[in-house]
């Protein structure tokens, strides 16, 4: 099974003080791989959780910003398709985006979502939709940093999977 943080946490485990920061690991691999690189080792894990973290991140950014199915309001569908079109279909081949359509109707609804991002526990919508907005501003951060990184190393692949 392909595991992303897997790989990334060997890495560093083989040399924690060499590999303190994800651009000492992109950088070491880039020496180390010289024509596969980026195709390969951690960066390649990176790459691919950069994205499925950029899907989590629009997807409760659009949360937060309101933004639903007027006809559905409990449904998420509409959030988890504009996640999904900005962060991960142009990496997907043709079959994968037919999969994550019919995914798509096993998406939970908002009220259930919310519920599980609360751990349970039963909170307010928008005390909730408040603690995701304050989460959102770190982690927005730190992603734009890694997409940052990723293009002025040029380590960004367009390939479809």
């Amino acid at each position: 099974m392909f595991f992303p943080p897997k790989k990334i946490k060997a890495v560093y485990e083989s040399n924690p003080s060499r590999f303190r920061t994800l651009q000492q690991i992109l950088e070491a691999e880039k020496e180390m791989y010289s024509a596969e690189w980026p195709r390969v080792g951690a960066t390649l894990s990176l790459m691919w959780l950069k994205r499925g973290l950029r899907f989590i991140q629009v997807l409760l950014q659009s949360l937060v910003d309101g933004e639903k199915d007027e006809n559905n309001p409990n449904l998420i569908r509409v959030n988890v398709t504009k996640a999904y079109e900005i962060s991960l279909r142009k990496y997907h081949s043709w079959f994968v985006q037919k999969l994550f359509k019919a995914a798509l109707y096993a998406a939970p609804y908002k009220s259930d979502f919310l519920k599980a991002l609360s751990k349970g526990r039963d909170v307010k919508e928008e005390d909730c939709l408040d603690k995701v907005r304050q989460f959102l501003v770190n982690f927005t951060a730190t992603i734009d940093a890694i997409y940052e990184m990723y293009t002025k190393m040029n380590a960004e692949l367009e390939y479809k999977a």
